[in-house]
């Protein structure tokens, strides 16, 4: 009986996994069938390296939008991961019971909040604090930067304070033993010790700004061109399918599904590189 329980949930387990992979499987497919024809119609040339993006003249460039994907993703990342990082830190090491049971909740309820809610902050704050105090419109590369380095808080806090908590005690008191302090003990012990959690949970973070469509279409300009500077509008990939699949037809439509097959491979090419910098760290 028990040998054919245990078969009953390896098959299921089993299952379940298979099911996983070929919804994968099925994704890439539909991408990369529907995509590719348009990419080789088009020209991958003038596809991948054009600048404009004019459906009605059948121009489809994606470069600006690619260019704004890799300013808003690196911007969310150079103003979230440290915050987040220090707030794992905090809560895994130097926070008390009593804060604790304050700030856990209240990250988990971050990560529960919907995108559009997200947005709307970003449109009715941020926007107008940009545009007040700093130039320019307002809908903008640094408010889109902005919002996405708070989206992904809860993300990395999360996997980073699990990791953190994950270190064997016995670093931390090994240090302590030979004369440091608590904080030199955390910083130079256990927050190494923890760095393939942390690094874990960074992807994580670069995946969610990476996909985010909703917020970023709210605060971004959703301009198609090359950002100039920071207050300058922009369109990611993302928003660029968002905005324009209710409608488009014929070669536009495969075009913005092309556009999918882009950042599908620029999210696995980010992937990679992390996993490689990864594999690097640990030799």
């Amino acid at each position: 009986m028990n040998d054919f329980k245990e078969r009953l949930f390896k098959g299921i387990f089993t299952a379940a996994a298979c099911v996983s992979i070929l919804a994968v499987v099925v994704i890439c497919v539909f991408l990369f069938a529907k995509g590719l024809p348009a990419i080789m119609e088009i020209g991958p040339a003038e596809f991948l390296g054009g600048k404009e993006w004019r459906p009605s003249n059948e121009i489809f460039g994606i470069f600006p939008m690619i260019i704004g994907s890799l300013y808003v993703t690196a911007g969310a990342l150079l103003l979230g991961v440290p915050v987040a990082i220090l707030t794992a830190v905090f809560l895994s090491r130097f926070c008390s019971e009593r804060i604790y049971r304050i700030m856990k909740p209240a990250v988990n309820l971050m990560a529960g909040i919907p995108s559009v809610v997200y947005g709307f902050f970003g449109l009715v704050v941020i926007v107008p604090f940009i545009r007040d105090n700093i130039g320019g419109r307002g809908a903008s590369v640094l408010a889109a930067s902005v919002l996405l380095g708070i989206m992904i808080l809860p993300t990395i806090i999360g996997v980073a304070e699990s990791a953190l908590k994950a270190v064997p005690e016995s670093y931390y008191e090994g240090a302590l033993a030979l004369g440091a302090t608590h904080e030199r003990s955390v910083f130079t012990t256990v927050l190494p010790a923890a760095k393939s959690g942390i690094f874990a949970g960074i992807v994580l973070g670069v995946g969610r700004a990476v996909g985010e469509t909703m917020a970023v279409m709210m605060v971004a300009g959703n301009q198609p061109v090359i950002p100039a500077k920071l207050t300058s509008g922009v369109r990611t990939l993302t928003t660029n399918i968002v905005l324009e699949m209710g409608y488009a037809t014929d070669l536009h439509r495969e075009a913005l599904i092309a556009t999918a097959v882009v950042l599908f491979i620029f999210i696995l090419i980010i992937n990679i590189t992390f996993s490689i910098i990864k594999r690097r760290a640990k030799l």
